[in-house]
């Protein structure tokens, strides 16, 4: 095949099972910040969609909820429609050149699809004249439906697309809805019309005919494990509903089995001796044994005592600090984290102004609240996050406030206890690249991740993320990732150097050298983030007061 190297490439990203909301918030942030060219290829959970014309008391003919779905509104064209597992949806942001219409549009991605079920062996696939979708034996008395497409475009692009129905459950498309407001022609699928084929391979070649469509061939494809569904054997003790008392890391077996499904099968022994660029001098000055005492006599945590972090004193000299807040217990067990795992304590009432009253003696200027993953809270423990910022701001107007999050299971509703004290900067690391998400972070998500900082985006917060290198990813899906980052809008960007904790967590694949972080800085900045801090020893607060002076220096100011 050839390819036009000056053409910007499809960035393809199979997200697994995604809900539909989550999935919303990340293609609507594409949308609106993104230039580049990307295709989202999910499967959901039950739901049903529908355009804002759309006729519900005619069309709905179940309560979603009793069926096991959600109702929810978007900005396309179009009736009711619904989504569920069997079937691929696609979501393609991309630009569109401005003598062209959304009818074009349509009628591409129609292309799209009719050229793929051909490619699988389906006769007949076509268009049906006044019904927009992909429709087989057009023109005939058994006319019926496989595939649906709404889309939206604005100012030159695109967002929403299509659903090809492979193997779901089909009441939903027939009992349960009038499927787009079309009640006079059947819905079909692949099975029922016999096309044996595998999920994966329907989204091989429908990828790669949008490539040659959208970008002249140039596909660049990054891929979470494959429909895989989070276990319990993948939970933290608690989470699996173990005693108190009972500490569980990843067993070896289980993290390699992990590793091994995304590609990695190697890695450096723990006992091998670090390059010389990670070994810090630490240096703690009579200033910082006095930050200590501080944190002592107010019996809270701070992660850069707690993780050992080589940046403490630069961090603590330049007035930044990292607060960890909700306890010290978390309620996952990811591959590359010391944390505690036992049954957390209940969040202590105290804590926001004990957090306060630190600061303030500290004379911080920046100043950084972390958490552990508290999913055993309904609200995941935003509210109490939220309440720490707004102690601090009462206690210390002047001080900047970062906040280090969890994905609070995606909860929307948590998410906006947060976002409504408005944090100075709102972080949420997605950790590593798509492939290695469920290795890295089995109870996590590449899409959620995307989702929580698109949300936050979309609230007008300055976002904030970070990443490991040295797990096994490639220098192209680092690339990658950070061109998804900059689309999405996010504002800053920090890189370091994964380090084993133990001989039970993940191996560490190799070490990556001082170029090539300064590499991966210039690309991130190129395409559009507003500060990339990488280097070897580089956390996800190191140079945070630098860092959101960089980004937005005006919007930020206190």
């Amino acid at each position: 095949m050839t390819t036009d190297a000056s053409v910007e490439p499809l960035r393809v990203r199979w997200l697994g099972r995604v809900p539909y909301r989550e999935a919303l918030a990340v293609q609507q942030s594409l949308f609106e910040h993104g230039s580049g060219q990307h295709l989202l290829l999910v499967e959901h959970p039950h739901v049903f969609t529908h355009g804002p014309r759309a006729d519900l008391a005619n069309n709905l003919r179940c309560e979603p909820a009793a069926v096991g779905a959600e109702l929810v509104p978007v900005s396309r064209g179009g009736d009711v429609t619904y989504h569920g597992p069997g079937q691929l949806v696609g979501y393609p942001i991309v630009n569109v050149a401005n003598h062209l219409g959304a009818a074009e549009h349509v009628a591409t991605v129609e292309q799209i699809l009719i050229d793929a079920l051909a490619e699988l062996g389906v006769a007949g696939a076509g268009r049906f004249p006044g019904y927009a979708g992909v429709w087989l034996d057009a023109g005939t008395d058994r006319v019926r439906k496989i595939g649906a497409i709404g889309v939206r475009l604005k100012r030159g692009r695109t967002m929403h697309g299509f659903a090809l129905n492979i193997d779901p459950d089909m009441a939903y498309l027939r009992q349960h809805i009038v499927a787009c407001g079309i009640a006079e022609y059947p819905v079909t699928s692949l099975a029922e019309e016999g096309v044996e084929v595998t999920f994966d391979r329907v989204a091989e070649v429908v990828a790669g005919i949008a490539g040659e469509r959208f970008a002249a061939g140039r596909i660049e494809r990054q891929d979470v494990a494959w429909r895989h569904a989070v276990g319990d054997a993948d939970l933290a003790a608690f989470s699996r509903g173990a005693g108190p008392g009972e500490t569980v890391r990843p067993a070896g077996d289980r993290a390699a089995r992990r590793l091994n499904e995304a590609g990695v099968t190697a890695g450096l022994s723990i006992s091998a001796r670090k390059p010389e660029w990670l070994r810090p001098r630490v240096q703690h000055g009579p200033e910082v044994l006095e930050l200590k005492r501080t944190i002592r006599d107010l019996d809270l945590v701070t992660v850069c005592e707690d993780a050992g972090c080589p940046n403490l004193s630069e961090c603590w000299s330049d007035g930044t600090a990292t607060f960890m807040v909700l306890g010290e217990r978390c309620t996952r067990a990811c591959g590359f984290c010391l944390v505690d795992t036992r049954k957390p304590m209940p969040p202590a009432a105290d804590e926001p102004e004990r957090v306060a009253a630190a600061i303030e003696r500290m004379d911080l200027d920046h100043a950084v609240l972390t958490m552990v993953a508290r999913d055993d809270l309904v609200d995941g423990g935003m509210a109490h996050v939220a309440a720490c910022v707004e102690s601090i701001r009462l206690r210390r107007p002047a001080t900047r406030v970062e906040t280090l999050i969890s994905d609070a299971k995606g909860d929307e509703a948590a998410l906006a206890l947060l976002f409504a004290v408005r944090p100075d900067v709102l972080n949420h690391n997605v950790e590593t690249v798509a492939r290695l998400q469920r290795a890295v972070r089995p109870s996590a998500g590449y899409a959620r991740s995307l989702g929580v900082l698109a949300r936050a985006k979309a609230a007008g917060l300055t976002t904030k993320t970070g990443f490991m290198v040295g797990l096994g990813e490639t220098d192209d899906e680092i690339v990658g990732l950070l061109a998804d980052l900059a689309d999405l809008g996010v504002d800053i960007v920090t890189i370091g150097q994964y380090l084993r904790p133990t001989t039970t967590h993940l191996p560490i694949a190799r070490y990556a050298e001082p170029p090539e972080f300064e590499r991966w800085k210039q690309i991130g900045e190129g395409l559009g983030l507003r500060h990339v801090e990488a280097s070897p020893l580089t956390r996800s607060s190191y140079h945070a007061k630098h860092a959101a002076d960089s980004a937005t220096p005006v919007a930020l100011s206190r």
